[in-house]
């Protein structure tokens, strides 16, 4: 959720604010939105709950919230696009060999599978991918990769490399392919460094020069952006009228269920371009026109094809894709979403729901050691001046592939910007990070290697989300670095816990009928979140349901109306001590249960009323 600065800075008011905590206090606070319906929403046949949600998100014309594909950004604004749509269109006419290469993550095997789709889509046969096991090769196209591509298949020449979600910062491995007279086109949405690779064509919105308007785009739409340029290219060389009918122009909306995944499961900002994709995949989802990768990911979960949300995107299906990335090896992932037999991809989907499993066990097993590090390194966490600006962890035990979900946890419970380091052997450690609200963390980490030139080994990422890697005796060197980074950049008011919500909900409208209403109603996820509020409860009772989960029975006392509630990872402890009414910020869900449907409040904060 985005802070007060970032979203309608002039419509929100504070409501209350708090010190509660779990171990260690946290100063929170309740921000409620408040901007002002336009005059057009306001006359339009919207419900009247959607209007007021809507301009909390800056939505001020209808044809912002009507997600059409006429709307979408034209491709050729991307900077690059041009050449390297002529390149490839080249080695598929000529029927070159090409190898993608892609990211250990859900967006990197989206980007993989929307591009190998496409490409055999458009005619290309001799068409392979590469994935760098992160636990061999790290992360992008290095010099290794480049060879391990170049023999992929020793009876023919590799001509092309495409790689997708990364390569920005693939210097060296750019210059290995070159080297050996491979062509490279670098498709990526990762920030750009000082220098770029020495690619034939360059494909990011934030590379410098690219006047693309919007820089949130992620891997999979950079990747689906090429390839609508690619086929306008071979259309302009009437590629599809020439060769006799064996290959007929496909139509690009087939691939958007990928493209809605991988943006959401990204969590790159749903600005309105990435609404229209995210929101133009769901459609394709609900009518049961998915791949059977993603049909099967789902019906595993347990989860409704009709009823597919972005929700789902980003806790259900992106979750599954990524537990390959981070266990093993993502090409489980890929060849699930590239898979037209069901049969075929649901063993795939089955083997990635047991990955999960096994990744979520050892999330639990390194967060309990996490806090219990941290707590011997900071004393006791009981008031908000001894929780230090920054958190920089490191145990050698924690897996290499789950510690940027571990700093995710982290960062959420105590509000801090955090990187934590696995053991990579050779005497590295690799560190992923998460930041907060009004520290880039990748600009951080770039101040901290332009200071002290021999700490940090590499590093890359976004705003919110960055990894580097740093041998292991500059640990605590880094540690210090970091944390007098982190000190120059942040305000004091940064460290806040921002809420923020929708305010207060009419008892009339809290209902089965709304809680469906918001899910289809849009696309939510980062930069334009899921509705949510904030009220006034008594706690009639509580227990812990699977272990970290605290289900509470909750009543408004005006109305003596009962709600069933559930706040996830938290206990009894985060519940305000005595017999006291409580103020929680919370969404409307359905709980189905045995086939009976009842509506349920999913907690995200609790404090004193």
């Amino acid at each position: 959720m985005s802070t007060a600065t970032e979203n309608n800075p002039n419509n929100i008011s504070h409501t209350t604010s708090s010190a509660h905590g779990v171990n260690g206090k946290v100063v929170s606070s309740i921000v409620r939105r408040n901007a002002d319906i336009s005059e057009e929403v306001n006359k339009s046949d919207l419900h009247p709950l959607l209007k007021k949600i809507y301009a909390n998100r800056g939505v001020t014309t209808l044809k912002q919230v009507e997600y059409s594909l006429k709307d979408l950004i034209d491709f050729s604004l991307l900077k690059g696009i041009d050449i390297a749509a002529e390149i490839v269109s080249q080695a598929i006419m000529n029927n070159k060999r090409v190898v993608v290469v892609g990211d250990f993550d859900a967006d990197g095997a989206t980007s993989c599978a929307v591009m190998i789709r496409s490409l055999k889509a458009f005619g290309l046969t001799d068409v392979d991918y590469l994935v760098p096991n992160r636990f061999d090769y790290g992360y992008g196209l290095s010099p290794q990769i480049v060879d391990v591509a170049a023999n992929l298949n020793v009876a023919s020449k590799l001509d092309l490399i495409i790689t997708v979600d990364n390569g920005i910062s693939s210097i060296d491995g750019v210059k290995r392919a070159n080297e050996l007279g491979i062509t490279v086109v670098v498709t990526d949405h990762h920030l750009a460094g000082d220098e770029l690779p020495e690619a034939a064509a360059i494909v990011n919105p934030n590379q410098p020069g690219c006047e693309f308007p919007t820089k949130a785009i992620a891997g999979v739409g950079v990747a689906f952006y090429l390839m609508l340029a690619v086929r306008a290219n071979l259309r302009d060389k009437s590629w599809f009228k020439d060769n006799g009918g064996n290959i007929i122009e496909p139509n690009m909306a087939h691939y958007l269920d990928l493209v809605a995944l991988g943006t959401v499961a990204d969590v790159v900002p749903l600005d309105e371009n990435n609404r229209i994709l995210v929101e133009s995949g769901l459609k394709r989802i609900r009518k049961n026109k998915a791949c059977a990768g993603i049909n099967s990911l789902l019906t595993i979960a347990g989860k409704s094809i009709e009823g597919c949300s972005s929700q789902d995107f980003g806790f259900i299906i992106g979750p599954r894709l990524n537990a390959a990335g981070r266990l093993d090896d993502m090409s489980i992932g890929i060849e699930c979403l590239l898979s037209d037999d069901y049969e075929q991809a649901f063993k795939y989907a089955s083997t990635l729901n047991q990955m999960n499993h096994q990744r979520r066990q050892i999330e639990g097993e390194m967060l309990e050691q996490a806090f219990t590090l941290l707590n011997q390194q900071t004393a006791v966490l009981d008031d908000v001046e001894h929780i230090p600006d920054a958190l920089a962890l490191y145990d050698a035990q924690w897996h290499q592939g789950v510690v940027g979900l571990l700093a995710s946890r982290i960062k959420e419970k105590y509000h801090r910007p955090v990187i934590a380091f696995a053991d990579a052997g050779n005497g590295e450690l690799k560190g992923s990070g998460r930041s907060i609200p009004g520290l880039h963390m990748r600009d951080v980490l770039d101040a901290i290697s332009k200071k002290h030139s021999n700490i940090i080994e590499k590093f890359g990422g976004h705003a919110m989300a960055a990894g580097l890697t740093l041998k292991q005796k500059n640990f605590e060197k880094f540690q210090q670095a970091f944390s007098e980074q982190v000190s120059v950049v942040l305000r004091p008011e940064d460290l806040n816990n921002i809420n923020e919500t929708d305010g207060s909900i009419d008892e009339a409208f809290m209902s089965i009928e709304s809680s469906e209403l918001f899910k289809y109603a849009s696309p939510w996820g980062q930069l334009f979140p899921e509705p949510s509020f904030d009220d006034i409860f008594k706690v009639l009772n509580w227990r812990i349901v699977g272990e970290k989960h605290l289900k509470l029975e909750l009543m408004k006392e005006e109305s003596g109306a009962c709600y069933s509630a559930i706040a996830f990872n938290k206990t009894d402890e985060d519940l305000p001590e005595g017999d006291k009414n409580i103020r929680i910020v919370y969404r409307l869900d359905v709980n189905d249960f045995r086939g009976k449907r009842t509506l349920q409040l999913i907690v995200q904060h609790i404090e004193l009323a």
